[in-house]
């Protein structure tokens, strides 16, 4: 009788042999939950593969592109009309602005007293007086620079680095290099020649802008 049979039991019933009967064990719950948090992993990637593919194709990014220009480059605003060049690309000197000198206020000696400080910044003088009819005592701002329409390229600007807040005027003149500094009511004196010298030289010379993307059509 085998050790495994019960006492009593025998016959048919007799179990035979050294080894007692195994069961499989079933799968653990854990590797199912892995399998299925895997199988949905994958599903989303390629969800995602195939709604960028998606928007590739339709040009989803073209607004974008519409307003910046090439990829990587940025517009940049254009000068402004009043500091720009003449078309020789040359700016003249002081000493080729010729600078008249008119006295719109009820004030004695400004018109003299402006011109000759003008000149030691190396502008020619033309007339030094009183202002027309058309200006006199009529000018309430600090003063008005007149010159050519040409002048707005040159001239202008660059007498306005001596005199800050001074409107700028044109009229029918031919002569882009003569222009009139019309004293008003506001006027107290000239910039500064320090900060007048350095706003010339940055008009004269400006620094080129840096740039290290691709330039834009």
């Amino acid at each position: 009788m085998s050790m495994l049979t019960p006492p009593g039991m025998g016959g048919k019933y007799r179990i035979t042999g050294d080894k007692y009967p195994r069961m499989r064990r079933g799968r653990p719950r854990s590797r199912i939950v892995l399998a299925v948090v895997a199988s949905l992993a994958v599903l989303g990637v390629l969800g995602w593969g195939s709604l960028q593919l998606v928007h590739v194709f339709t040009g989803g990014d073209k607004a974008k592109a519409a307003g910046s220009g090439p990829a990587g480059c940025t517009k940049r605003p254009s000068a402004s009309p009043g500091a720009t060049k003449p078309a020789d690309g040359k700016l003249p000197g002081p000493a080729q602005i010729k600078v008249n000198v008119l006295n719109a206020t009820p004030r004695g000696g400004l018109a003299k007293d402006t011109a000759d400080e003008l000149k030691k910044r190396g502008f020619t003088i033309g007339d030094v007086g009183n202002a027309d009819k058309t200006y006199d005592k009529k000018v309430k701002g600090v003063a008005i620079l007149l010159g050519a329409k040409t002048a707005t390229e040159a001239a202008l600007p660059m007498l306005g680095t001596q005199l800050a807040g001074a409107e700028q005027k044109t009229d029918g003149r031919a002569k882009a290099t003569e222009v009139d500094l019309i004293i008003g009511t506001g006027f107290k004196s000239l910039t500064a020649k320090p900060a007048a010298d350095k706003a010339l030289h940055a008009l004269t010379q400006p620094k080129p802008a840096p740039s290290s993307s691709p330039s834009c059509a």
